[in-house]
């Protein structure tokens, strides 16, 4: 019987997950099978039909029969449902895999906490994938601490809370699920920081030079409340898609257009597929971009009814904008190959909202930021990427997350410009060359890799 790594994904972290399993199997396809579970629809197992040693299992959809509670909306906690709605089919799935392999490791996605009692139960060793860095890890695995001495809500608090491996963190950079503990996502985050506590380790998508006191502090056990030991961390970065490429198109006309500029000279913004701006501030940036003399990449996206291929550019942007700017700027509705983007040598810049894979992928490719965060962990995502990475600069921003025209061409102008802009190109550049070598034979992340292999019997 072959020995297995399962791996478990809710179908919005379906895409790491797959990196994941590409990562162990190119380190050690000869001893071990990977099995990927998910009720995703896409077709992952395109995705990886050209590696013999991963297998691509999609679970039929329990929710058809056993739809979430009406009354559950938010999509995080919604994630959190579903997984639980689906535990009896994954209970079936193990069962049948366990019949012609060895599972040896069962490896969970965050959202899919539900699972954490399935697999204990069927005596597999489980572990927790956490995409959202060594930071992200020490602020997640302290909230039982924060649980237990700080009786008032986050969320009515103005203070700043010191948290081992981080720097310090306000609370209004607190996401915004753990501000309010009566509040079913706040138990659901609370019961996943437990039963990570209690799981037989955690694996991160982050390498050792990029998180060095968030790593040393997993490792001292700083982080779990009572001094409990913390379960082994493994930090196996970066991991990062091998292509942002869409429909088939490998060559997009910004790729094209970016072949003409010159190198390091491009200022490339872009928000992910929830990255929504009204139209004021959209107008807004267009101004602070006109005005700041650079040139720039753009992909705008705004709420509904105008959106993709329907969105009025001329409408949206100030009159005359797109005439004014077409020599040194390029504008796209919606989408862009934000991979292909980023390792292009013309793009010096990259405003971005901090998504953890984006600010990898950035810093992957060597491309310094500015941090406009939006939604979910994006806030303590940018405490982290300008406070302790150092690989980004930080907007101003209004309560309501507004960013003035001046403030983005000030930011812009120090990025590319100042002496300040050049330690963060620097640093980043640093940070480039670390992650690659992490990643390579005798890298931290190997090294990691075969620590985790080893402690789930495999070497």
């Amino acid at each position: 019987m072959a020995d297995t790594v399962v791996l478990y994904a809710a179908p919005d972290h379906l895409n790491s997950m797959l990196i994941l399993a590409k990562f162990i199997s190119q380190n050690h396809q000869e001893v071990v099978h990977v099995i990927i579970l998910s009720t995703a629809s896409i077709s992952a197992a395109a995705t990886v039909a050209a590696i013999p040693s991963i297998t691509y299992h999609r679970l039929a959809d329990a929710t058809t029969s056993t739809p979430p509670p009406s009354h559950v909306t938010n999509p995080i906690e919604l994630s959190f449902e579903i997984s639980r709605i689906h535990n009896p089919i994954l209970i079936e799935a193990l069962e049948e895999i366990s019949k012609k392999s060895r599972i040896q490791a069962f490896v969970m996605d965050f959202f899919c906490n539900s699972a954490f009692e399935v697999s204990k139960s069927l005596n597999i060793p489980t572990y927790f994938y956490f995409s959202s860095g060594g930071h992200s890890l020490c602020m997640f695995l302290y909230i039982p601490t924060i649980h237990e001495t700080i009786r008032e809500d986050i969320g009515k608090l103005n203070d700043f809370l010191e948290i081992p491996g981080c720097p310090r963190i306000h609370t209004s950079d607190i996401p915004i699920g753990i501000h309010f503990r009566e509040r079913n996502i706040y138990k659901h985050l609370l019961d996943t920081a437990i039963n990570m506590g209690r799981s037989d380790g955690i694996l991160v998508n982050s390498f050792d030079a990029l998180e060095p006191k968030a790593k040393e502090a997993l490792v001292k056990d700083l982080c779990t409340p009572n001094s409990k030991s913390t379960p082994p961390v493994y930090f196996l970065g970066p991991l990062i898609p091998e292509s942002n490429s869409k429909d088939g198109v490998t060559e997009h006309e910004c790729l094209k257009w970016l072949d003409l500029q010159p190198p390091r000279s491009v200022i490339f913004l872009c928000f992910g597929r929830k990255g929504l701006f009204s139209a004021e501030q959209l107008k807004e940036m267009a101004v602070g971009l006109e005005n700041s003399g650079h040139r720039f990449l753009w992909a705008v996206r705004s709420p509904p009814p105008s959106q993709e291929e329907d969105l009025d550019l001329d409408a949206i942007l100030p009159q005359g904008f797109l005439e004014r700017t077409r020599n040194r700027g390029f504008v796209l509705k919606s989408w862009a190959p934000q991979k292909e983007v980023l390792r292009h040598d013309s793009v010096g810049g990259f405003v971005t909202h901090c998504g953890r894979s984006s600010a990898l992928e950035s810093v992957s490719f060597g491309v310094p930021m500015i941090c406009w965060p939006l939604y979910a962990e994006q806030k303590l995502n940018r405490v982290f990427m300008v406070e302790e990475m150092k690989v980004a600069l930080r907007l101003d921003m209004a309560d309501d997350g507004f960013v003035t025209a001046a403030e983005l061409e000030k930011r812009i102008r120090e990025l590319m410009e100042s002496e300040n802009g050049n330690g963060v190109r620097r640093r980043v550049a640093d940070m480039k060359n670390a992650g690659k070598a992490a990643a390579e034979n005798g890298g931290s992340s190997v090294v990691d890799l075969e620590k985790f292999m080893s402690a789930v019997n495999i070497l």
